[in-house]
C-alpha cells in the first residue's frame, strides 16, 4: 500500500482532505484500509459501526479490498446511500452489487440492511412506471420503515459516495422529483424520480449525508475532477455534490475526504 500524501483542495473547500492515487488498484487498497481504521475505531468506542455504500461499477475494487480485511465485521452493519426501486435480483440493484462485491469473506459476518422490500416485484422503468404521485405513495411505506431502522444507527461512521459528470452523487440530481425534498428534509431518506435514469430511486438525503462522521467521494478522471472543483467552487444544486460535501452546520468536527484516482 502506497497512498500518496493528503492534501487540500485550496480555499474554497479547505475542509477536504484530497487523497490522490496513480492507479484504481491503489486507491482501492489505501481507501479500503483507512474505511476499516475509521469502522475499528468506531467499534472500539461505541460497540458498533454503520457503513453507507454506493453502488456502480466504480467501488467494486474496493469492496474487493475491504471485503478481506480482518475486521470485528460481525459489529458492522453495512447499508446503501442510494437504491434503485428494483427487485433484489435485478442487475440494478445496488444490494445485489453490495452481496457479490463487499459480503464475501470475512465481511459476509457484517449485517446488512437493505433497502428494497423483499416482496418489491414492478420494475418501474421509465416506459411502465406511474406518474410520480403514484409511486411516491408506493414509496412512502418504504421510505418510513428505512427512516425508522436507520434512526437508532445514525449518524453513520463512513459514507462512501461516487458522482456522475452532472455533478449528482448519492440519487440527488440537480432536476427531478424529490430532489427538493432530499436537499431540504430532516429525514434521513427520501424517494427521487432523475429525469433521464430509468429507475425510480431511494435516497440518503443532505442532512443525512452531512450528519455523517466521515463522508468519502470516490472519483477517477480528469472530467470528474474537473466537475469537482466547479461544484466546490461555486456549491448550488445544479451540481449537489457540491452541497453534500460541504461542511454540515450542526456537525462541524465531522470530516470529508476526496480519493481520487488517475
Amino acid at each position: 500500500m502506497n497512498p500518496t500524501e493528503p492534501t487540500r483542495f485550496g480555499p474554497a473547500a479547505d475542509h477536504l482532505t484530497r487523497h490522490p492515487h496513480a492507479s484504481e488498484a491503489a486507491l482501492a487498497d489505501a481507501l479500503a484500509h483507512d474505511i476499516a481504521q475509521r469502522l475499528s475505531a468506531a467499534i472500539e468506542a461505541r460497540g458498533q459501526a454503520l457503513l453507507c455504500v454506493s453502488g456502480g461499477k466504480s467501488p467494486v475494487p474496493l469492496f474487493q479490498a475491504l471485503s478481506g480485511l480482518p475486521l470485528p465485521w460481525a459489529q458492522v452493519t453495512v447499508t446503501l446511500v442510494d437504491e434503485r426501486c428494483v427487485p433484489a435480483e435485478h442487475a440494478d440493484s445496488n444490494a445485489a452489487l453490495v452481496r457479490q462485491h463487499l459480503l464475501q469473506g470475512p465481511a459476509a459476518a457484517a449485517r446488512f440492511l437493505a433497502w428494497v422490500p423483499p416482496t418489491h416485484t414492478p420494475d418501474h422503468t421509465r416506459v411502465q412506471r406511474p406518474a410520480w404521485p403514484q409511486a411516491r405513495a408506493v414509496y412512502a411505506e418504504w421510505v418510513e420503515a428505512l427512516n425508522t431502522q436507520l434512526a437508532p444507527l445514525w449518524p453513520a461512521d463512513v459514507v462512501v459516495l461516487g458522482m456522475g459528470l452532472d455533478g449528482h452523487t448519492a440519487s440527488i440530481f440537480g432536476q427531478g422529483e424529490g430532489m427538493a425534498d432530499a436537499l431540504s428534509t430532516p429525514d434521513l431518506v427520501v424517494a427521487t424520480r432523475p429525469p433521464h435514469a430509468p429507475h425510480d430511486r431511494l435516497t440518503l438525503s443532505l442532512a443525512a449525508l452531512q450528519g455523517a462522521r466521515h463522508r468519502v467521494l470516490q472519483i477517477s478522471g480528469a472530467g470528474k475532477a474537473q466537475v469537482l472543483q466547479q461544484a466546490l467552487q461555486a456549491p448550488n444544486k445544479a451540481r449537489p455534490v457540491g452541497l453534500v460535501l460541504q461542511p454540515g452546520a450542526a456537525n462541524p468536527s465531522h470530516t470529508v475526504s476526496v480519493w481520487m484516482g488517475a
